[in-house]
């Protein structure tokens, strides 16, 4: 059972440590904190994915940190866990709510290297403000690991920049993200659109698709295979997860696309991108109204979990 509440009677994520102020971080070696943001919907009222957070920490209050099934790893002898609550958003100004994100995460998050830190999603326009508070703050040159079924590209949708299908643009525009070590990486499905695969080739980023990985015969070749590209000629390698890059089968939780990956595929290559060095990760697109069983919300636990044991691979050596 959870000692603390993040708010409410919601547990922090896997009964971390809730986290106060800033001068808490150094008592945690890694530390989630939720982004509940949900701006312009791009398709009817398919929504509620600002609910994330609270319905990932909720689902997570089940779980310890041990994986049989990664020679028996517990995590949580390795790493202890902090939870810093919600970022602040204001739903009538996007504009406002990105600098709010970008400031947040460059005063708690990418001020303390020595953190990993996980975001909680909110739709994915959040990626956008997290790494640029990661440029702004420690200065580095950023790739970006992107596992998704949709580029998430469009210039804009309507006049608004920030939609959940708009944040990868403002990537490719953002100085310290080198376009050509972004990896948009389990592409599939017919709701991208041409001009999406056009701007991608245009910017200078690369596309793995859905079928690359599920011909590739060897998944560890190929999580290898997309970390040197994502690591090259930079500094340090973000993780990026939409639920959706998960077949509807196993993401009842998600936007609902057909022929997506596996959960063991995910697990894998989320696994092995940690035990290669990330410096940071998100999971975002998570609906609990469309889930009420919440298996998706469920798996977030298992996503983080993976990648922290494979975080504390790589810092073993």
């Amino acid at each position: 059972m959870a000692e603390e509440f993040v708010y409410g009677n919601t547990p922090c994520f896997l009964n971390g440590k809730k986290i106060h102020d800033k001068k808490e971080l150094n008592e945690v070696d890694a530390v989630v904190y939720g982004v509940p943001w949900e701006g312009g919907v791009t398709w009817g009222n398919y929504t509620s994915c600002e609910m994330g957070p609270k319905s990932m920490r909720l689902a997570s209050g089940r779980y310890s940190g041990f994986l049989p099934e990664l020679d028996a790893i517990d995590v949580f002898e390795h790493v202890k866990l902090g939870d810093l609550g919600d970022i602040m958003i204001n739903w009538n100004s996007p504009e406002e709510t990105m600098d709010h994100i970008t400031s947040f995460t460059r005063k708690n998050i990418w001020s303390s290297p020595s953190v990993f830190p996980i975001g909680l999603g909110g739709d994915h326009t959040i990626t956008y403000p997290i790494i640029k508070g990661l440029v702004e703050e420690q200065g580095k040159k950023v790739g970006i690991i992107h596992l998704d079924a949709h580029y998430d590209n469009a210039k804009t949708f309507g006049n608004d920049k920030y939609a959940r299908n708009t944040p990868f643009a403002r990537l490719y525009e953002l100085d310290g993200v080198r376009n050509e070590s972004l990896i948009h990486t389990g592409i599939h499905g017919p709701r991208n659109k041409p001009e999406s695969g056009r701007f991608a080739k245009e910017a200078g980023a690369v596309t793995i698709t859905v079928r690359d990985i599920r011909e590739c015969k060897d998944i560890y070749k190929m999580a290898d295979e997309i970390y040197k590209k994502a690591s090259q000629d930079v500094d340090v390698v973000y993780l990026s997860i939409c639920s959706d890059i998960l077949d509807f089968a196993f993401n009842p939780g998600g936007p609902p696309d057909a022929n997506g990956l596996t959960s063991y595929e995910l697990l894998t290559l989320v696994h092995e991108f940690g035990k290669k060095g990330i410096v940071g990760m998100d999971f975002v697109e998570v609906y609990p109204e469309t889930d009420l069983n919440q298996f998706s919300a469920h798996l977030a636990s298992t996503i983080v979990l993976y990648a922290l044991a494979g975080v504390v691979k790589n810092q073993q050596g």
